[in-house]
């Protein structure tokens, strides 16, 4: 089995963070990690002026929280840690000072959607349908949840959230502002994100920053916020509705 991994790659004053995962680049403990890290570091790397996020293979872009890890847990301290994760990888997002534009070749799910969400601007491609399934194992999207509110708004967010079973396709994602862009085909998917990076390369890096700033402006208490929301979901992973619920999921 193929290993997980979080690489990252410079090319003309352009960064772009690949992760993956065998199991349809679902996102453990150790990714989350090294994504927060990575990303932290490109934003401070005097050589990078934009990023590129995306992820490895040709179908889901991110199917969200590791089950097998989810399942692991014991214990509300367990479960603050994991879910932790998450709130760092938006918290290095959102104060990166760099533009982040995000790859999205394939579904999303639960994180995957909180990924798509915190990027700066989306590209994607038909196919790429969204789901917050979080609620459907007794969770609910709560760290992932100011990204996507803040994305699509509170009333299409909580269509997402509330309707945890059901897929919404790529359409209904741009329209939602999810995605800024759409293509039919991975290569104008590609060549759109080729042209906006290095228009962007060539864009003054104090300009970007500062237009980085203003549009998270309003976000500057989501350190303690999704700190906060990780404990609810570190609590609500102990429950046997969840663990029965994940149980059935991992057996489908």
């Amino acid at each position: 089995m193929e290993q997980a991994y979080v690489k990252s790659e410079l090319h003309n004053s352009i960064t772009t963070i690949e992760f993956f995962h065998p199991q349809s680049n679902s996102l453990p403990g150790k990714t989350l990690e090294d994504l927060s890290q990575v990303i932290h570091g490109a934003g401070n790397d005097k050589f990078t002026k934009v990023i590129i996020l995306k992820s490895a293979g040709e179908k889901a872009f991110c199917a969200g929280a590791s089950f097998d890890e989810l399942i692991a847990i014991k214990t509300k301290e367990e479960g603050l840690e994991f879910f932790s994760g998450f709130a760092k990888v938006i918290n290095a997002m959102r104060t990166c000072p760099k533009f982040i534009i995000g790859r999205i070749h394939g579904k999303c799910v639960g994180g995957g959607v909180g990924l798509a969400a915190a990027v700066d601007y989306a590209i994607a491609k038909e196919g790429a349908e969204v789901k917050l399934s979080e609620l459907a194992v007794g969770i609910g999207p709560f760290v992932v949840g100011p990204a996507v509110e803040r994305k699509i708004g509170l009333s299409a967010f909580s269509q997402l959230a509330m309707d945890a079973t059901m897929w919404r396709n790529a359409d209904w994602a741009r329209k939602k502002s999810l995605y800024a862009e759409l293509h039919p085909d991975v290569n104008g998917m590609d060549e759109s994100i080729r042209r906006l990076a290095e228009t962007l390369a060539h864009s003054s890096p104090e300009a970007m920053r500062e237009m980085k700033r203003i549009c998270w402006q309003g976000t500057e208490h989501w350190d303690k916020l999704l700190m906060e929301r990780a404990a609810i979901s570190g609590r609500l992973v102990l429950s046997d509705f969840t663990r029965e619920a994940i149980a059935k999921f991992k057996t489908k």
